[in-house]
């Protein structure tokens, strides 16, 4: 689950977990963030690139060994090429072992209809001394209604030995404007 919050016009506050049931409900990668456009773009509709940066601490989690806090901070460019929506990100940090890992990602979407985007994503995390962890996503983002509802389906495959074999992924977004419900 992520959650934004835009308190002012180029920043966000971001929080985000996982929910991860096998047999035990287990809360992972607890995580919260600021988030800064630092150049408007695209992802704003407007022409150029849009470049941000996203940084904050990784918070405690409940599997046993991930009780420490850690770092993370990722650069992200998005841009069109074509018809495709291209968003490059890159960063890394202190895991909540101490250990230094790297993450990066290429996600593409792509408009199959003014209300659906067909989605691929190519990503991976390395941490000293571990196995990389690179898996591949094919997804749709659909628009149902409102201009700020969207649903969310995927499928990941693990293409490293490290990475689980299959995953499904499902998600809801919506925004709304906090100053509508204050005039109240």
């Amino acid at each position: 689950m992520v959650l934004n919050y835009g308190f002012a016009k180029r920043l966000e506050l971001v929080g985000e977990f996982r929910l991860e049931v096998s047999p035990e409900v287990e809360i992972t990668d607890p995580g919260l963030s600021l988030k800064g456009v630092l150049k408007e773009g695209v992802l704003q509709e407007k022409p150029g690139l849009s470049i941000a940066v996203e940084a904050g601490p990784l918070l405690p989690s409940t599997l046993p060994h991930e009780h420490g806090v850690g770092f993370e901070a990722i650069g992200i460019v998005s841009g069109k090429l074509a018809a495709v929506t291209l968003h490059v990100n890159g960063g890394g940090g202190l895991d909540r072992d101490r250990q230094v890992f790297g993450i990066w990602g290429v996600i593409g979407e792509l408009p199959l209809h003014s209300k659906l985007r067909l989605v691929g994503e190519v990503n991976g995390e390395t941490t000293q001394g571990e196995r990389p962890n690179n898996s591949a996503l094919l997804g749709i983002i659909w628009q149902p209604t409102s201009k700020s509802l969207f649903l969310d389906a995927g499928v990941r495959h693990g293409i490293s030995h490290v990475a689980p074999d299959w995953q499904f992924t499902i998600g809801l977004t919506f925004g709304f404007s906090v100053s509508a419900f204050s005039r109240r």
